[in-house]
């Protein structure tokens, strides 16, 4: 698929055909084309907890996934996906780097950084993968998991303290879908987003 037709198909997925395990080979090409995902200093600072099997599945939705408020509609679709990974950030992983010769700061502050770039890198691997899904015929969602829920969700996993999960992704071969209401917000175009030379 051309690239322009990737971008342009790419949307958030949010039911998936059950039956239809995602191969291990395109399992292999999601996580290869995420690590190839730019971050500062070449740091790398991530981690993936690549959720296969049903059990870890299962463990995953009843530990990050709050009860009630009008999700259940939402969740039944979600929770078919085969295929779930979770990114996170390690910021220790960038302050240390940063302290490194070729770098040249001395300390380990976070401070130093205006922008948390270990959650930008973070980002650009998870949208990596959603872009590889949809050129392996594949529909995927980003979402977020309530802060409330991270504490049980690191419990479930035993996920070391300084990897922070960013959010999840579900993947697997799309199904009939509902459209998202926030669609009806339309999508803004490159006139009211840009500037250029002089934002006013």
């Amino acid at each position: 698929m051309e690239f322009a037709e990737v971008v342009r198909r790419r949307r958030m997925v949010r039911n998936y055909d059950p039956d239809r395990p995602v191969p291990p080979d395109v399992v292999d090409r999601l996580l290869d084309h995420a690590i190839r995902a730019p971050s500062a200093g070449f740091t790398q600072g991530w981690g993936f907890l690549v959720l296969e099997e049903s059990a870890d599945r299962e463990r995953f939705w009843a530990a990050a996934t709050p009860g009630g408020g009008g999700r259940e509609r939402w969740l039944a679709g979600m929770r078919k996906a085969p295929l779930i990974v979770v990114p996170h950030a390690n910021e220790s992983a960038y302050l240390r780097r940063y302290a490194e010769s070729d770098k040249g700061w001395t300390d380990q502050s976070a401070d130093r950084w205006p922008v948390p770039y270990w959650y930008v890198d973070t980002g650009f691997a998870s949208l990596l993968m959603l872009l590889t899904a949809v050129d392996e015929g594949l529909g995927a969602c980003f979402f977020g998991i309530p802060p409330q829920r991270l504490a049980p969700y690191r419990e479930a996993f035993g996920v070391p303290a300084e990897f922070r999960p960013i959010g999840a992704v579900t993947i697997g071969y799309p199904a009939p879908d509902h459209r998202s209401p926030s669609l009806r917000r339309g999508r803004r175009g490159v006139d009211d987003v840009v500037r250029r030379g002089r934002w006013s």
